[in-house]
C-alpha cells in the first residue's frame, strides 16, 4: 500500500468514517498487559511468541502460512530419506499457549508510531516488536539466476515446493547425469547445510544412480566441519562427489538457463540437475522496518537482540547479525528464549543480564553417519563472540559406531526442538 501508516488520530478518524482497516490498539501498560507483536512463525518466532506469552504478555504472532515447513532435515527429503509430511508443523499448540495467531502477511511497519500494517488493512500496535522473518534470496547477486529461473532451477533453501522440485528432478535424471550445485559466500542460512546436502545427494547417486556424479562449486576455500566432511567424502564418495573451492575456480560468476550451465572464471559446467544456492539477505519485512544495514542483515544488541537502528524492535534468527553465532535453527531457538526474557524484563523496567547462548549443529553425511559442531557464545565488544574452549567438533578418527550415534542424535534433536517449538 502507498502512503505512510496513519497515526492514531487518523486511524480513529478513519474508523468513524467506516473505513475497512481494523486497529488493534497498543494498551496502556499501567492498565493492561503490554502488547508484543512477533512477525515470522519459524523456529525463532514461534519459540519467542510462546515464551513471551508465558511471561504474561499480550502476544500476537503474525505468520501468513498455516503450516510451517522445516528447512532442517529437508535435504533428507530431497534424497528420499524422509517424507515431506515429517517437515510440516501447525500452530495449534502455539495458540494453546495463549498466543494470538494472525495468518496474514505483514506488509509495512512504522517504527515511530509502533504499528504493523497487514495486507488486509489491519493495523497492529505494539509496545515491543520482534522480527523473525528468516531469509530472502538475493536474486540480483548472480547474473542469470532470478526468481523466475528458480521456478525450474531450484535453490531449495526455503523448504516446501522447492524441496520437492529438486527431489523430483533428481529422481527423473538418467543414470550417468551430472548434478551441479553452487555454494555462495558467507553469510547464509546454515553454514554446513550445503555440505550436508552434497553428502546426501552423493549417497543417493551412489546407491541409486552409480554412473552419475555431483560437482560442488564453492565460493569459499574453507567451510564449517570441513575436515570431517572431506574425510567422509574420501571414504564414502571418492568417485561420486567432486568439490571445487574458490582457489580452484569454484566461484560461480553467472548462470545460463539454457543448458543449465554454471559459469566460473575458468570453466563452464553443464548440469542434468542444477541446484543454485544464491547469496541471501534478511527477510523483506526487516527492510520495511528499517532495521537492515548495507550488508542486508540486521545489527542487534547482543544482550537483548534489540535493533541498533530502531528502538523497540528486536531481531532474532537468520536475519540477525549475531556475530560468531551461526544462522541455524538451534541458534534461532536459543536466541528466541533470550530475547523473550529480555523483552519481558524491559517492559517491566528492568535491565536484562548478559546471556550465554549455545549452538549445536548436526549434519548427516549418510543415513548412518553423523557429525557435529558445538559452540558457546556471549556478548563481547558489542557482538556475540565465541567463548574459547567451550565448543568443539566430532573427532576426526571416530569409529563407525560413533558416527551412527551422532546420526541418531541428529534425528533426536530435530524431534525434540520441533516438539518444543510447535508441539
Amino acid at each position: 500500500m502507498d502512503g505512510p501508516i496513519p497515526n492514531r488520530r487518523a486511524v480513529l478518524k478513519s474508523l468513524a468514517l467506516g473505513a475497512s482497516a481494523t486497529v488493534l490498539a497498543r494498551p496502556v501498560f499501567a492498565q493492561a498487559k503490554a502488547k508484543v507483536v512477533v512477525i515470522g512463525g519459524g523456529f525463532a518466532g514461534a519459540t519467542c511468541a510462546r515464551f513471551l506469552s508465558r511471561h504474561g504478555l499480550d502476544v500476537a504472532l503474525v505468520e501468513r502460512n498455516r503450516t510451517y515447513v522445516s528447512c532442517p532435515m529437508s535435504s533428507a527429503v530431497v534424497t528420499g530419506l524422509r517424507p515431506m509430511d515429517g517437515q510440516k508443523f501447525g500452530y495449534d499448540k502455539v495458540k494453546a499457549d495463549g498466543v494470538a495467531m494472525i495468518h496474514e502477511h505483514a506488509a509495512r511497519i512504522d517504527p515511530q508510531a509502533r504499528q504493523v500494517r497487514l495486507d488486509n488493512g489491519t493495523i497492529l500496535e505494539y509496545d515491543r516488536l520482534v522480527l523473525a522473518p528468516g531469509i530472502d534470496m538475493r536474486f540480483d547477486a548472480l547474473p542469470g539466476y532470478d526468481a523466475a529461473v528458480a521456478e525450474n532451477v531450484p535453490h531449495a533453501w526455503k523448504a516446501g515446493p522447492q524441496t520437492t522440485l529438486l527431489q523430483r528432478q533428481l529422481e527423473a535424471m538418467e543414470d550417468g547425469g551430472v548434478v551441479v550445485m553452487s555454494v555462495p559466500p558467507v553469510p547464509y542460512r546454515c553454514p554446513p547445510g550445503p555440505y550436508e546436502r552434497a553428502s546426501l545427494i552423493a549417497h543417493y547417486l551412489k546407491t541409486r544412480k552409480p554412473k552419475s556424479k555431483l560437482i560442488v562449486l564453492d565460493a569459499k576455500d574453507s567451510f564449517s566441519k570441513q575436515k570431517l566432511f572431506q574425510n567422509a567424502w574420501k571414504e564414502l564418495y571418492p568417485d561420486t562427489l567432486e568439490w571445487v573451492g574458490l582457489s580452484q575456480g569454484g566461484q560461480v560468476t553467472a548462470f545460463e538457463r539454457e543448458g543449465k550451465t554454471f559459469v566460473t572464471d575458468f570453466e563452464r559446467y553443464s548440469a542434468a540437475v542444477a541446484n543454485v544456492i544464491p547469496p541471501q539477505k534478511a527477510g523483506a519485512i526487516a527492510f520495511a522496518a528499517q532495521v537492515t544495514d548495507r550488508s542486508g542483515w540486521c545489527p542487534i544488541d547482543p544482550v537483548t537482540f534489540e535493533s541498533t537502528l530502531q528502538p523497540n524492535i528486536h531481531v532474532i534468527g537468520d536475519s540477525a547479525m549475531a556475530g560468531a553465532m551461526p544462522k541455524s535453527a538451534f541458534s534461532a531457538n536459543a536466541q528466541a528464549k533470550v530475547c523473550a526474557e529480555a523483552v519481558a524484563m524491559l517492559l517491566e523496567g528492568g535491565v536484562p543480564t548478559s546471556p550465554k547462548l549455545i549452538n549445536t549443529c548436526y549434519s548427516l553425511v549418510a543415513p548412518d553417519y553423523g557429525i557435529s559442531v558445538a559452540g558457546v557464545y556471549a556478548p563481547a565488544k558489542g557482538v556475540l563472540a565465541d567463548i574459547e574452549g567451550a565448543g568443539g567438533v566430532s573427532p576426526l578418527d571416530a569409529p563407525a559406531s560413533v558416527r551412527a550415534t551422532e546420526a541418531r542424535y541428529a534425528e533426536a534433536w530435530f524431534e525434540t526442538v520441533t516438539a518444543e517449538v510447535f508441539g
